[in-house]
């Protein structure tokens, strides 16, 4: 439960701290005095989104902070499933920077705004007056039958079945576009398969055909040329081989008398057998040297044909064209792999979706088990709240599986003898949406384990012995719930265990709003300004003390 609550530079309240009793809290105040202020904050440590725009003074940031007594609630588990140390009490805070971020923390660990919601659903109920149009949706109708059928495990077994069902079925369909969308183009990459396949490319080839057509196309000036070079050096009748020679015969004959012509000797001969070898090479190129037009021809084409596919790909090299070509296979391969994968897929996904069935109807199952038992619990208190010959019925139908169930229910309502109960939302005016609401409420908080419940005026519309009848029930539920409720009727604010009035204070430069704790005589005084206003009579205060009692 809740045993302290305070707040800093929020909205209207500059600070405030409330330590709420552990049954029923009433809080009462004028309008706009700021008790809705209060529920904002305890949204943000419930995980509501927070905006600096409701910073008081824009210059510092804004602290809520709650201290929980989870004790008896046996959170461990949640705790350590979720990575977060467990204490028994359990500290959340919220801070908002002016800049807008926002930071939560738990027993002063950072945690995040998703965890917090989790933590917030088990820790406390508000209704607010924005509940009274969630009761006209289907999808919050159904999750009351839930609440009431206890069907939690039921929900988790079936969510389970659901999810791995919707995974299975994506898979499914996105291998079906695949498929779809290779098969729309499987022809023509089995033709640039093809294509590639027939020209049997070679990772170097291209460098090689050119160099060779190169020598192929100017073969009549290469043989020209090596000939020219071969007559220079050992053909001509003057040529380089001979005279080198000569000079060599000639230092052999005095490299005996120095070191120096020795030196020169051995260099000479070494140039005279690096020409030797010069000349072998140069005439085994001369005589492979040849005017081949055919072979020319045909490189051209080799070659024409590598430019035409590289143009066509959009590459420069063979190499690229070789990656394409792999990847074409793993196309046309995959195309043909495909309808395995999909009959595999689907065989799951069937799978999956009978599990979602059986879960889904064993789920129906328990929900419509207890839609009569709900009905009547629902008739017996709204006859306690002055509505004697109000009706609630449940519409159900079948429909195909979603993230809810197999089910969609439709509360039907009627608050008058011989009308038939229509649908909640068409038919129901604000003081029979806030009992039905309250009547719901108090039905659920047997069924549940939540430490907290509040309530924003739930008693909006209704007034007298049902007003007292309602806060005898407020009382019941707070016998195993610590409950807070908002109200403007003095009847309900009489049997809190605490009552704080929250107040604006103009003492200071900027309007404040603030909470104090009242003691008896400061009870009655309210109690008496509920009744009979501000002025309030002696017989408004006789009233007063006879709701006290």
């Amino acid at each position: 439960m809740l045993q302290r609550l305070s707040i800093e530079n929020y909205a209207l309240i500059q600070q405030l701290e409330i330590n709420p009793d552990a049954q029923l809290n009433i809080i009462t105040g004028e309008t706009g005095a700021g008790k809705s202020i209060i529920l904002g904050a305890l949204g943000l440590l419930l995980g509501n989104r927070a905006d600096s725009k409701s910073l008081l003074d824009q210059e510092k940031k804004c602290v809520i902070e709650g201290v929980f007594d989870v004790s008896a609630y046996q959170l461990n588990s949640f705790f350590e499933e979720n990575d977060m140390d467990y204490d028994a009490e359990c500290i959340i805070r919220r801070e908002i920077s002016p800049n807008g971020k926002s930071r939560a923390f738990i027993n002063d660990g950072v945690t995040n705004l998703d965890f917090l919601k989790l933590l917030g659903k088990r820790l406390m109920d508000i209704h607010s007056q924005h509940d009274n149009l969630l009761l006209g949706a289907n999808s919050y109708q159904l999750s009351l039958v839930d609440a009431f059928a206890q069907n939690n495990s039921l929900l988790q077994k079936y969510s389970k079945a659901f999810s791995d069902y919707r995974e299975k079925h994506e898979i499914l369909e996105q291998l079906k576009s695949e498929s779809a969308e290779l098969r729309k183009e499987s022809d023509y990459h089995q033709f640039l398969f093809d294509e590639l396949d027939k020209a049997q490319l070679q990772a170097e080839e291209q460098e090689t055909l050119e160099a060779e057509l190169n020598k192929l196309e100017n073969a009549e000036e290469i043989k020209l040329k090596l000939n020219e070079a071969l007559s220079a050096l050992d053909q001509s009748e003057m040529n380089a081989n001979q005279m080198l020679q000569g000079a060599k015969t000639a230092l052999g004959q005095i490299n005996k008398f120095a070191k120096e012509y020795e030196s020169l000797f051995e260099r000479l001969n070494s140039s005279w057998i690096e020409l030797k070898d010069i000349i072998a090479e140069l005439e085994t190129e001369e005589e492979q040297v040849e005017y081949e037009p055919k072979r020319a021809e045909e490189v051209q084409e080799r070659l024409s044909l590598i430019y035409k596919l590289q143009q066509k790909h959009q590459v420069s090299d063979v190499t690229s064209l070789l990656s394409i070509y792999e990847e074409l296979g793993d196309k046309v391969l995959r195309v043909g792999n495909l309808d395995e994968a999909i009959e595999a897929a689907e065989k799951e996904a069937n799978q999956a979706f009978e599990l979602v069935e059986t879960s889904g109807e064993v789920l129906s199952q328990s929900r419509t088990k207890v839609f009569a038992g709900f009905e009547k619990q629902i008739g017996v208190l709204l006859d306690d709240l002055g509505m004697p010959h109000a009706k609630l019925a449940i519409q159900h139908e079948k429909q195909v599986p979603s993230e809810s169930g197999v089910d969609k229910i439709n509360l039907l309502f009627s608050a008058n003898k011989g009308i038939a109960p229509q649908p909640l939302k068409q038919v129901a005016s604000g003081g029979e949406f806030s009992r039905l609401m309250f009547a719901v409420k108090y039905i659920l908080a047997d069924k549940t384990a939540l430490p907290t419940i509040v309530f924003d005026e739930i008693d909006a519309g209704i007034s007298g012995e049902i007003s007292i009848q309602m806060a005898e029930m407020m009382n019941k539920m707070a016998q195993n719930h610590q409950v807070i409720t908002i109200t403007h009727l003095p009847q309900i604010a009489a049997r809190g265990k605490s009552h704080y009035y929250v107040y604006k204070d103009n003492a200071q430069d900027v309007t404040a709003s603030n909470i104090r704790k009242l003691n008896h005589d400061e009870r009655l005084s309210e109690l008496a300004q509920m009744i009979g206003g501000k002025q309030f009579s002696e017989s408004s205060l006789e009233s007063a003390r006879e709701l006290m009692k």
